[in-house]
């Protein structure tokens, strides 16, 4: 029987037994049973976006030195 492992951006198929026998190897390298993964959607606000937009600052005005010719 096969099962299906996800660490976010990758799906991967293995068969049960090789996922019992390795399940330490596969939590290190963060892969979960797709089935314990639940995906919580959340719609943003416009809240959430102006928190999250980062003001720019100002450039630095630099005086340029007047060469004499």
């Amino acid at each position: 029987m096969n099962i299906k492992l996800t660490n976010g951006k990758k799906t991967i198929t293995r068969t049960k037994e090789q996922y019992e026998a390795n399940i330490n190897h596969f939590i290190k390298r963060g892969f979960t049973p797709l089935d314990n993964v639940k995906k919580e959607i959340k719609k943003a606000t416009l809240k959430d976006v102006v928190d999250k937009v980062v003001q720019l600052k100002p450039k630095k005005k630099t005086r340029k030195k007047k060469w004499k010719n």
